[in-house]
């Protein structure tokens, strides 16, 4: 729960002082992911002992006058006095993320958090505490979305309001919608899979976009019925195709599912009810997984690995993954970030690295999909790279499931999109 009183409190004491002086500060709401599972996993004197350890890191990454507050079971708030512009934050949080590139200990147990941050400024986002704590957890909400570790708020983010009731309801009673979006295979040109993607018309807000209420869903109690969702909708529009051998249905998984018990079982029980084989599936997990709960993360997907169902690490080349790291992980795919593909006409580097990674991975026996794929020159170049696979709007738009296994089961598609 937010110490909100003692928090608004030193907001507004700062407030004060802006105005009479001129002065400008920093709200930094600062969330701590793995720090929840400490408790989880060793009990919650650890879990304490964790949370007392990650204050004081926080307060000794700071100055001296900054003021740190607990702001919640895995997060906290930062009120940093005199910044004088959106560079000096920048500055105290990168300070900040370097202060947890080391693994921590609490009492014998080792483990690694990692810091994500969103940043409100006075008095260019708010002139009261209210307004600036809630524009630096929209602040966040949006790192989150984009795997970064810090955002400052942007006026023009456009956040929809999601009640949680609503959304509850609208999983337990199957009213979202799954999209397919077409995986293409870039040297045999034609269709290899599809990854699965939610969506949801809500009676409040109409189309509500996936970078809205799946970063909802996490950090809430709805991500695990979400994901479960995710899993019987996609198996039950895959069933129909189990007969065509060769394509794979991708199935996004948050990390914070892994602490969640049973969720290998519940997979590997649906696979069983729709009568998809394991071989057939791709599990999803964004890059920011590899730092995040890594032990947990290498024991969940080891176990699915193990069951025959692929793993994919998404969003490759922006996050914080390291060479080490992929070392470790049971993965069968890298999916290069489309940031990487849409600049590889425009940057000799860009170009250089995305064939770097193609040739890594190939190297490390892993298949590669590249993301983003906006046009034929795009396409050309990947598969001169040797690219095994692309996703994008040239290659394919998202569309409804029953849509793509009905026109996949008449047509059989094996031509380029390019030749069609």
């Amino acid at each position: 729960m937010m110490n909100r009183e003692s928090i608004f409190a030193a907001i507004q004491a700062q407030v004060a002082l802006g105005a009479a002086d001129a002065s400008s500060f920093a709200v930094i709401i600062v969330r701590v992911r793995g720090l929840r599972d400490i408790a989880l996993r060793f009990g919650y004197a650890q879990g304490e002992l964790a949370e007392e350890s990650v204050r004081v890191l926080i307060e000794q990454s700071m100055r001296p006058m900054d003021r740190v507050f607990r702001a919640g079971d895995d997060s906290f708030a930062i009120v940093l006095p005199g910044m004088r512009h959106q560079n000096h934050t920048l500055l105290a949080a990168t300070r900040l993320i370097r202060a947890f590139e080391q693994p921590m200990n609490t009492g014998s147990t080792p483990w690694h958090g990692q810091a994500i941050m969103g940043i409100a400024l006075y008095p260019q986002h708010g002139t009261e505490a209210d307004a600036l704590c809630r524009r630096a957890e929209m602040a966040l909400d949006e790192a989150l979305r984009r795997g970064d570790q810090y955002a400052f708020y942007q006026p023009q983010d456009v956040q929809v309001e999601i009640i949680h009731e609503e959304l509850r309801d609208a999983i337990d009673t199957n009213r979202l919608r799954t999209y397919f979006q077409p995986v293409w295979d870039l040297q045999n040109h034609r269709v290899a899979g599809v990854e699965s993607l939610a969506r949801w018309t809500s009676e409040r807000h109409g189309s509500v976009s996936p970078a809205n209420f799946v970063p909802f869903a996490e950090q809430s109690d709805l991500i695990l019925a979400l994901t479960r969702w995710s899993i019987n909708a996609t198996l039950r529009h895959a069933a129909p195709l189990h007969d065509m051998p060769g394509l794979t249905f991708a199935i996004n998984f948050s990390p914070r599912v892994f602490s969640k018990p049973g969720i290998v079982e519940q997979l590997m029980d649906a696979l069983d009810i729709w009568g998809v084989a394991p071989t057939s599936v791709i599990a999803e997990v964004t890059e920011t997984a590899l730092v995040n709960n890594l032990e947990l993360s290498l024991q969940v997907l080891g176990r699915l690995r193990d069951r025959g169902v692929g793993i994919a690490i998404d969003d490759f080349g922006t996050g914080y993954a390291s060479i080490a790291y992929l070392r470790k992980f049971p993965a069968t795919e890298l999916k290069i970030d489309q940031s990487l593909i849409v600049d590889m006409h425009a940057d000799a580097q860009t170009n250089k690295l995305v064939r770097a990674i193609v040739n890594m991975s190939h190297h490390m026996d892993l298949t590669v999909v590249a993301e983003g794929v906006e046009d034929q020159a795009t396409q050309d170049l990947l598969a001169d790279m040797g690219c095994d696979y692309g996703q994008g709007y040239h290659l394919g738009h998202p569309e409804p499931a029953a849509d793509f296994v009905a026109r996949y089961k008449s047509t059989a598609v094996k031509s380029s999109p390019a030749d069609s």
